[in-house]
């Protein structure tokens, strides 16, 4: 089954019991967002608990993603440890990120722009304001400072492409 890296697929982000961390994550950041925009003695009361309920699951996590960033919807982060993000990075959607992953800046450049339907492997570093493309594979501990092609693999420090797969064409 190939998931598209144009169009989100929710269900990905759906929590599958009391204790998933990484999706009770997710859904605090989502309602948060949601409510962004809403005015409202009521509106008010439900952000701050969106808040308190994203701080929790971030100290249980260990992970540091912000309430403002700009993730696509379909988000898999199975095991959310130590995954830091950028506030400015723009994740794409059905996006897949493991552990200790670190997607921000170099120096004082921007951060990353990352395409739909990317792996990103453990502990992997993408770093700078780089191009990821859609359907690219990043390998578990690589450091990422030069775009990716889409559908490309990229493994090693500094990555390197060992393996390019074509893309579909209908997404």
């Amino acid at each position: 089954m190939t998931v598209s890296a144009s169009v989100a697929e929710p269900a990905r982000e759906k929590c599958r019991g009391l204790w998933d961390p990484g999706r009770r994550l997710l859904r605090a950041l989502r309602d948060y967002q949601s409510l962004e925009s809403r005015r409202g003695m009521i509106a008010t009361f439900r952000r701050r608990m969106c808040v308190l309920r994203h701080r929790f699951w971030s100290a249980v996590c260990g992970a540091d993603i912000p309430l403002n960033s700009n993730i696509g919807i379909g988000l898999m982060i199975p095991h959310p440890n130590g995954i830091v993000i950028h506030p400015g990075a723009d994740i794409g959607v059905n996006c897949l990120i493991f552990q200790q992953v670190t997607i921000g800046c170099r120096d004082a450049s921007g951060p990353p722009t990352i395409g739909g339907h990317v792996d990103i492997g453990a502990g992997a570093k993408v770093l700078g304001p780089i191009t990821i493309g859609d359907h690219a594979r990043i390998g578990a501990n690589a450091v990422v400072t030069r775009d990716v092609p889409a559908g490309a693999t990229v493994v090693g420090i500094p990555a390197r492409v060992v393996g390019e797969s074509p893309t579909n064409e209908e997404d």
